[in-house]
């Protein structure tokens, strides 16, 4: 369960723009701020089953983007030559020049 909510947290990150207004308070309030569906249902007064409904049918959205644009998978990628870097600059005489630039393209994630 922890590793879905990552996954739909960093989605959401990338995808929210493309959200309505109630798919992403729903979302925000559900994965962010820990809302149960009770407490959203009654914060929208609509029912619980709306909330659930809204929330799986916006989970598959943002799947169906991430598939089209691959965006998280993309960041997954750099972070992931970032750390090959930041590893192998250890074992170089130039390790002062190399960090400096490994720092620049972490600000700029």
């Amino acid at each position: 369960m922890l590793e879905k909510t990552t996954r739909i947290n960093y989605l959401l990150d990338f995808y929210q723009s493309l959200l309505t207004p109630k798919q992403r308070n729903y979302m925000e309030l559900y994965y962010l701020e820990d809302y149960s569906l009770g407490e959203i249902s009654e914060n929208f007064n609509v029912s619980r089953q709306a909330v659930y409904d809204n929330i799986r049918r916006t989970e598959a959205m943002l799947e169906e983007y991430e598939d089209k644009l691959l965006l998280y998978e993309k960041f997954q990628k750099r972070q992931r030559i970032l750390e090959q870097m930041n590893a192998a600059v250890k074992n170089t005489a130039i390790e002062k020049d190399i960090m400096s630039w490994l720092d620049e393209l972490q600000e700029l994630e």
